[in-house]
């Protein structure tokens, strides 16, 4: 596909990379020299200083001729009128980066005049997969599949735990419920598993259960059960505003610090029911002083991710029972794998990973294409879901019958509403939902992808 990027900061970059690896013909517009020549040396792309606004500038970028032009500068209103212009050349798919939460009403009411497919808001996705995480505080990662019925958790193994020296063949009867490892990290290295594959403390594991078994799962694990009732917030960003306000309509109780008056007055305004304190979060003697070591979580969201990073390792110095570190800075992954920081969200991955979602869905050959696409494992893996149809290979066939591509799991069956943790005599049908597990080095844009090869006698294969 022609795709046009216009802002080449940190979620450009980090989405026009992902693009990029995808095998896709990318052109990125920005009026910042510096940053272009980052993408031009790292990245295989074309690059184009200028104002991605101007009719001229996409004119001559090709977007008249393109797929689909994704915005992603740092301003909003630059956004919008990328994709109004992008729309009135000819582009069919436009994208927009939207942070303001004051535009949220408007963009939905003036979606086909302002020329917009999608929009992406990093700071609410990232807002909802933290409080996801909070709700269930026992799992390092949750994501949904088949209409949230069923989900994808990460689940630390604890040394001596029940866990611990256990194989996969052998899970059921462990833990009564019907579950399956879909993914393991190991240290740094990352492995889809078998029936043989014997776990040990301190790996990560990746089980998919339908959402009802979640709390089941929870139970049998023996794993801590703390019921998230305050949570401690540090800095006044966009996302702890989003995070504050879903917390406070939950009935949590709320504590937001922030160094900066005006913002605190701000917050203070927009989250009444939130207590706003104007305070550097940064000083471990105010979070003491502010009771760091009396709340059940911490969510660091300060601009900085070392400093994110110091905050939580000082919280889980302290045994607050669940801390979410923000980072952005994706490369930081032995570190914190050392610090001990297990559960940490990145927006701009979180953006990144929907984007290239619609992306997949907009080269759908078959209607089988990409439903739902989530990374996981420092994106070393990803979970994609598809949806059966008339010219899916295999409908009905038994799983063990299937002779799958190397390093692919099927996860989650979903058969009319009804979720399958599907084992060897399990199959799926014309509807079904299906979700994948594989690395990310492989490429499936459909689901007759998944497979090693087509059944005899398929015409035209």
């Amino acid at each position: 596909m022609k795709i046009v990027v216009i802002g080449d900061g940190k979620v450009g970059f980090t989405l026009t990379r992902a693009l990029s690896q995808e095998g896709h013909d990318l052109v990125v517009i920005d009026n910042q020299k510096n940053a272009l020549t980052i993408a031009e040396d790292r990245l295989d792309v074309l690059v184009m200083e200028g104002n991605g606004a101007s009719a001229s500038v996409q004119k001559e970028a090709g977007v008249d001729t393109s797929d689909l032009l994704i915005a992603v500068t740092s301003a909003d209103e630059t956004n919008l009128v990328c994709c109004m212009v992008a729309r009135k050349l000819g582009c069919k798919h436009t994208i927009a980066r939207i942070r303001n939460p004051e535009y949220n009403e408007a963009q939905y009411l003036l979606r086909d005049e302002l020329g917009l497919s999608m929009t992406v808001n990093p700071e609410r996705i990232a807002a909802r997969e933290i409080f996801g995480l909070l709700q269930l505080p026992s799992f390092l990662r949750r994501d949904a599949y088949a209409k949230g019925r069923a989900e994808i958790v990460g689940i630390p193994v604890r040394t001596g735990g029940k866990l611990d020296g256990i194989a996969l063949v052998e899970l059921y009867k462990t833990l009564k419920v019907r579950v399956l490892v879909c993914a393991v990290k190991r240290g740094s290295k990352v492995i889809i598993p078998d029936g043989s594959f014997v776990l040990k403390g301190e790996d990560h594991i990746y089980v998919t259960a339908p959402t009802g078994d979640l709390l089941t799962l929870v139970k049998v694990m023996g794993l801590d059960r703390v019921k998230i009732r305050s949570v401690m917030i540090v800095g006044g960003s966009r996302i702890a505003y989003y995070l504050a306000q879903m917390l406070s309509e939950a009935g949590i109780q709320v504590k937001l610090l922030e160094s900066n008056m005006a913002r605190c007055e701000t917050l203070s305004a927009m989250l009444p029911d939130a207590m706003v304190v104007n305070a550097d979060g940064t000083f471990f003697p105010t979070l003491l002083a502010e009771g760091l070591e009396e709340t059940d979580a911490m969510v660091t969201l300060t601009n900085l991710d070392e400093m994110n990073l110091v905050i939580s390792m000082y919280a889980n110095h302290l045994h607050v029972p669940k801390v979410v570190t923000k980072i952005n800075r994706t490369e930081y992954g032995e570190i914190l794998d050392d610090s001990g920081a297990e559960c940490v969200i990145s927006p701009r991955q979180l953006v990144c990973n929907d984007i290239l979602r619609y992306v997949r869905a907009m080269q759908n050959r078959s209607g089988a294409g990409v439903v739902a696409l989530h990374r996981m494992v420092d994106d070393q893996v990803e979970a994609m879901e598809f949806r059966a149809n008339s010219e899916s290979w295999y409908c009905g066939v038994p799983l063990h019958d299937i002779s799958l591509k190397p390093n692919v799991l099927v996860a989650v069956i979903s058969h009319h509403g009804n979720v399958i943790v599907p084992r060897g005599a399990d199959s799926f049908a014309e509807g079904d939902s299906v979700v994948i597990v594989t690395t990310t080095e492989r490429r499936f844009d459909d689901l007759n992808d998944i497979f090693a090869e087509p059944p005899q006698g398929t015409k035209g294969v």
